[in-house]
């Protein structure tokens, strides 16, 4: 069986060789490993893929017996085994339609049980790809009521993290403290210098030469969680906001598919205020 640990506690003596030491008394042989040391919070991360003949409950006894001294947070699951995702639209669909592109390659390791939007616009995209679409509308008024409606929906299909395709509503504190690291977003990086409406037309408007999006963890501060991934593109003076807009949506839907894979990879280590993010 071919499973992948994750460990995260304080920096100490001995992690890695108790790490090696539990995989071999399980029987298992390391495949990959990957670690790093956040000096600033003496914080460790470990990533370790390993192969063992003992089964995923002898994995985890083993682990737990042979790290339970570090008292770390500690994650072992199946390499095969895929993270589900609730994905939530409103009415744009590039980034949306990578996904699901990139699901139909088996390219993205991950399940989509179900897409949500407060609007119709995408239901045929969603369902012509065979995937559930429900919609729930949502107003200002309704929004604790949407949001609740949104949890039963985690619970029931036994979702694992949700992504923000482009999902224009803000989410409530209570949504976000719900659901701690396991929200992700993706903005225009003009944030916070291009907020609010036509952000391209802002930066067109300020000859920007540089664009680029960023893919996040959502927290209560808005647009300001751990960040996951980024890219960036050169423009010039020539480049018209129609010419921007369609190069932010190329960079979004690469980023955010980045950031799912990533995700469902067991690669993002949320410590402090950013992430560790092995590649």
């Amino acid at each position: 069986m071919d499973l992948i640990a994750t460990l995260q506690c304080s920096d100490q003596p001995g992690i890695v060789h108790a790490m090696t030491s539990a995989v071999l008394a399980c029987g298992g042989n390391i495949i990959e490993n990957q670690q790093f040391t956040d000096e600033p919070t003496n914080t460790f991360v470990m990533r370790t893929r390993f192969e063992t003949t003992q089964g995923i409950d002898a994995a985890r006894k083993s682990l737990n017996e042979g790290l339970g001294k570090f008292s770390p947070s500690l994650h072992v699951r199946p390499t095969q085994s895929k993270p589900r995702a609730l994905v939530l639209v409103t009415k744009e669909s590039h980034c949306l339609r990578d996904l699901l592109y990139l699901l139909e390659l088996g390219e993205l390791p991950v399940e989509i049980p179900v897409v949500v939007s407060n609007h119709e616009d995408l239901r045929g995209l969603v369902e012509s790809h065979g995937f559930n679409f429900i919609h729930l509308p949502v107003t200002a008024q309704t929004k604790a009521a949407h949001e609740a409606e949104l949890l039963v929906l985690i619970q029931k299909h036994s979702i694992d993290f949700v992504v923000l395709a482009r999902y224009m509503q803000v989410l409530s504190n209570e949504f976000c403290a719900a659901l701690p690291g396991r929200i992700i977003n993706i903005h225009h990086s003009f944030l916070p210098g291009f907020k609010g409406a036509k952000p391209y037309h802002q930066a067109h408007a300020r000859g920007v030469k540089i664009i680029g999006a960023t893919a996040h963890f959502v927290t209560a501060n808005l647009d300001e969680g751990p960040i996951i991934e980024q890219d960036v593109a050169h423009v010039s003076h020539t480049s018209t906001p129609d010419d921007l807009i369609a190069l932010g949506r190329d960079i979004e839907r690469r980023v955010l598919a980045k950031a799912v894979k990533l995700y469902a990879q067991d690669r993002i280590f949320i410590v402090g205020e950013r992430t560790v993010v092995f590649s």
